[in-house]
């Protein structure tokens, strides 16, 4: 029986994906990666030219995934704007973990670890978070829009959160105090309630 190509690409991603998540990019080797997914030195480099454009791949498929999860949840009718942004919160709270195995922990491990190491995964990172940032700044405008958020500066406010849970989740894997989280969650909350003078809508 053959098996699916692309069944087998996915297949080496997602291998990949599990590895790179939980040790990072530069400690996983191309040995690691190939007798964990199960498949020859050939198969690999018949899909990618090199481990760089792996890394890549893998960014881009993570960020696939996680886009549409957020326009799922943000397309819905349940609830208010409000109530659906801070779903997407809860979600991202509750997925921190000591052993940071959530697919987030991917883009904070390789945003700080591939920043000067490789400019294409630094831009494929940059380009999904910028995608990320752009479906919580619909977010936000949705909640303005039924009253459920004061309001604000939709862009500058969805880049201000979404670096401040970054960082965070980063200050989280360096003390793994959950109130850091807690804590970030909080000042949200107060955000989307009470925009500062910098995060204000513009006349």
């Amino acid at each position: 029986m053959k098996t699916d190509p692309q069944q087998t690409r996915q297949h080496i991603i997602d291998s990949g994906y599990s590895l790179i998540s939980s040790k990072g990019f530069s400690n996983v080797g191309l040995s690691q990666i190939l007798k964990f997914a199960d498949v020859p030195k050939g198969s690999f480099y018949h899909y990618f030219k090199s481990k760089e454009q792996f890394g890549e791949e893998i960014i881009n498929n993570y960020f696939k995934s996680y886009l549409a999860n957020i326009e799922a949840l943000f397309s819905s009718n349940e609830g208010s704007g409000l109530d659906r942004l801070m779903t997407y919160w809860l979600r991202w709270q509750s997925t921190q973990s000591d052993a940071c195995v959530d697919q987030k922990c991917l883009v904070v491990k390789l945003s700080a670890e591939v920043a000067d190491l490789s400019e294409s995964m630094r831009l494929a990172l940059d380009k999904g978070s910028s995608a990320v940032i752009a479906q919580l700044a619909k977010g936000i405008e949705a909640g303005i829009a039924d009253g459920s958020i004061a309001p604000m500066h939709a862009a500058n406010t969805a880049e201000t959160l979404y670096q401040l849970w970054l960082g965070a989740s980063l200050r989280n894997k360096l003390i793994r105090d959950p109130n850091v989280i807690e804590r970030v969650l909080l000042v949200t909350k107060a955000l989307l309630a009470h925009p500062v003078t910098a995060l204000a809508r513009p006349d």
